[in-house]
């Protein structure tokens, strides 16, 4: 997938919410990052949230010495998005990931800095080389025309999409394809909530494949949405890569509407 830039990037990465947290996984975490840069799933998505930056942390240890091979996500927290508080947001987060530079790094969600202070930020992070894009991530329709004019557009809306949350399909999702800008899908298979639901397993068992799989492959019909599941084991993430092959039929996508209804108006946008 082309980002705006005209940067090429997977259309399928590696999420890494939760990651990081327990010294008991760290071992088979590293292992499943890996595992995704050997696949093929070369973005890795990662925030200063997740687990107060222990994620970072795990990140900058499984790219060690491949950081040329990845391309790396980073959010700041609305807090830290003043000119200021971003700068110092942003040199935290090369420390744990152990890099000189950030590839693509986001506004976690929109707060009460305004949104021309925190773009300026970036854009000044980006002149001294500590990023090189900038986007946004949790923002809606109304929220993406609130962003300044110059310099010009976000490189992604990173955004809670799956099959239980359609409700960017209604206008967010439109509006970014005629902008150009594509959506990043995190939590594409609802952490696992959806899985269970018997129009996922008769599609599966229909190509022989995994519900997870088939909710994936549905995240990624889209030529304009990555998607970034998480996987913390090495089978989890051949599970995950394998979905990237996975072509859906119409009347798999049908039998899938039917299911999960898409949006017939205007949705709040959906945030875990």
């Amino acid at each position: 997938m082309t980002l705006p830039s005209g940067t090429a990037v997977p259309a399928l990465g590696q999420g890494t919410w939760h990651m990081g947290d327990d010294p008991a996984r760290r071992t088979e975490e590293l292992a499943a990052l890996r595992a995704g840069i050997d696949a093929g799933m070369t973005l890795i998505d990662t925030a200063e949230m997740y687990g107060d930056g222990r994620s970072e942390e795990l990140v900058g240890e499984a790219v060690a010495g491949r950081r040329d091979e990845v391309f790396l996500v980073d959010k700041v927290l609305p807090w830290h998005a003043d000119a200021r508080g971003t700068a110092e947001a942003c040199r935290r987060s090369l420390r744990r990931l152990g890099t000189d530079r950030i590839d693509l790094y986001l506004l976690h969600w929109r707060g009460n800095v305004p949104l021309a202070e925190t773009v300026e930020a970036f854009e000044k992070l980006r002149s001294e080389g500590l990023i090189r894009f900038w986007g946004v991530s949790n923002l809606d329709v109304d929220d993406l025309r609130d962003l300044p004019a110059e310099p010009g557009l976000p490189q992604t809306d990173q955004v809670l999409y799956n099959l239980t949350r359609r409700g960017p399909e209604y206008d967010l999702l439109p509006h970014c394809r005629e902008q150009g800008v594509p959506l990043m899908a995190y939590s594409p298979i609802e952490q696992g909530r959806l899985l269970g639901h018997s129009a996922l397993h008769e599609v599966a068992a229909a190509h022989g494949v995994t519900p997870s799989q088939v909710a994936l492959a549905w995240v990624l019909r889209h030529e304009d949405v990555l998607a970034i599941p998480k996987a913390s084991t090495r089978e989890h993430v051949e599970d995950n890569r394998a979905a990237a092959d996975l072509r859906l039929t119409e009347d798999d996508l049908a039998a899938l509407d039917r299911a999960f209804p898409p949006p017939r108006s205007k949705q709040p946008l959906d945030i875990l």
